[in-house]
């Protein structure tokens, strides 16, 4: 290949989503002199909420903890869609910065670490062209997940079928449902944000097959607390208009982290409760009312007993959430249903399952799940040694041992990423500043006495399970356990926690 220049920076980062885009606004704030490389294989930033494009794509962890600690959701939308979400990212990247570091169309494909010169070295390809960058830190932003493959199982019959399959990672942007018989294959946050929007925005009629139900809860997609505390009168005491704005935002990021850290909590320490709380809230949902369409209450049990109870025990696998209750909403009219059963094959027109019934479909969608790849698949080496990231054990959520001058941002799956995403890129920039007052060029993780046994990313969803033996494991204490709890990481990933006999410099 030809021979480009080496062009040697301070740190690059490699992903320009919600992690890049916070790692590198976080960093040159306390770092303004370092210089700062964002790689970013798109055409454009935003990761997830830029590859995403089906109908309804939303969060489904509240804004005001998926935005930044440092940059307010300046909106009452709770669970906003995935074009607001970009917007906010583009409009971040623009007031930090960032957009200016960002390199589009970079696609990393190694990276190799060099104790002699305590140097990495990034290969990447652009245009098709190779590019070379050296660097004192790297830091992997890539999230979990493969972006150029969804899981999708083997259905027997597949080609057969005269409609069309599509999966909704890669959703063609001409695709015209209008009057379409659609089913949705799946139970989770994709295909319970599909059927209400495919029901409202046009389908004739669609089905969500599942082979096992997923707890699901509606909150308002309208942040209540928050239309209070617009007309709460303190607001107006507050000395300076940027100290008010950030009382408001600050008591809404607590309301909904006390929200989410509070329901998974009380899931996992009382399942049976939690298990009637929802229960009571799917069957309130669906019961008719005000003489509307819906469910007896009769009927809304049985439904609510065959379709949406699990045989696990709430927060073992992510809950959904479904604004509004826009999901009880068409399952009241009637406009889309739920079918659990197993697949016996796809046919010409539809879907047969294993209890002889025969799904009609014109489109069948599988919102199957995603495949997991950790740090975007790139091949790192340690002097010349390959990374198995399956058999490192993380630290601290952040760093993996005996990995030298290496970062990674992965949130949380039980509440909204950004919380721990916002921990990391704060707890990784006073590690430099660290460093520097000890005059160390690198930092390296000691190996535990007893290696990590279990997944970073410990949860019982299919998507996990399968990709477990490619994660990096964790402890059973700390510094090497991931709590998934934000206020314990408050701790643990707090400013000054740098004085650790598993963390050297040297």
């Amino acid at each position: 290949m030809a021979s480009n220049p080496t062009e040697h920076v301070d740190v690059v980062i490699i992903g320009a989503g919600l992690s890049g885009i916070d790692a590198a606004a976080t960093f040159r704030r306390e770092h303004p002199t370092k210089s700062v490389v964002v790689l970013e294989r798109r055409d454009d930033l935003g990761g997830t909420w830029d590859l995403f494009r089906y109908p309804g794509i939303r969060s489904d962890s509240d804004m005001f903890t998926f935005a930044f600690k440092w940059r307010p959701w300046d909106s009452t939308t709770t669970l906003a869609d995935g074009p607001l979400i970009k917007g906010y990212l583009q409009t971040v990247a623009e007031e930090e910065g960032v957009d200016k570091l960002i390199r589009f169309g970079h696609q990393v494909t190694s990276a190799a670490w060099d104790s002699g010169t305590n140097t990495w070295t990034v290969q990447a390809l652009a245009d098709g062209e190779p590019v070379t960058l050296t660097s004192q830190f790297l830091w992997n932003c890539t999230g979990y997940y493969d972006y150029d493959r969804g899981f999708q199982p083997e259905f027997p019959g597949v080609d057969d079928f005269e409609g069309t399959f599509i999966h909704p990672q890669f959703w063609p942007e001409d695709l015209d449902y209008t009057g379409k018989k659609v089913v949705i294959i799946g139970s989770g946050a994709t295909a319970v944000t599909l059927v209400p929007a495919l029901a409202n925005s046009g389908a004739g009629h669609v089905t969500m097959l599942q082979r096992t139900p997923t707890y699901i809860l509606s909150r308002p997609g309208s942040d209540p607390v928050a239309h209070g505390l617009s007309k709460v009168p303190f607001r107006a005491f507050l000395p300076f208009k940027k100290l008010r704005a950030a009382s408001y935002y600050e008591t809404l990021r607590w309301e909904n982290i006390g929200l989410s850290v509070g329901l998974y909590h009380f899931a996992q320490r009382a399942p049976g409760l939690a298990k009637k709380f929802i229960r009571n809230h799917q069957v309130s949902s669906l019961t008719a009312r005000n003489g509307g369409p819906g469910f007896t209450k009769a009927e809304a049990e049985a439904f609510v007993d065959q379709h949406l109870t699990p045989p696990y025990n709430p927060w073992d696998q992510r809950l959904c959430a479904v604004p509004d209750g826009d999901l009880w909403k068409v399952l009241r009219e009637r406009r889309a249903d739920i079918v659990t059963d197993k697949i016996r094959t796809i046919t010409k027109t539809g879907v047969e399952l294993e209890s002889g019934e025969h799904l009609e479909a014109d489109i069948i969608v599988s919102a199957t799940g995603l495949n997991i790849k950790m740090f975007g698949g790139v091949e790192v080496t340690l002097d010349g040694e390959p990374l198995d990231s399956g058999s490192r054990t993380a630290y601290r959520g952040a760093l993996l041992a005996g990995v030298p001058n290496f970062v990674f941002t992965i949130g949380y799956i039980n509440a909204s990423w950004t919380l721990k995403a916002d921990l990391v890129s704060a707890w990784f920039a006073g590690l430099v500043t660290e460093m520097e007052k000890r005059g160390a060029a690198r930092f390296v993780v000691s190996e535990p006495e007893v290696p990590g046994s279990r997944p970073l990313m410990d949860m019982k969803s299919g998507y996990l399970l399968r990709g477990a033996p490619n994660m990096p494991r964790q402890g059973d204490s700390f510094p090497f356990e991931a709590k998934q709890n934000y206020v314990v990481d408050m701790k643990v990933l707090g400013p000054g926690t740098y004085e650790d006999k598993h963390l050297q410099f040297g």
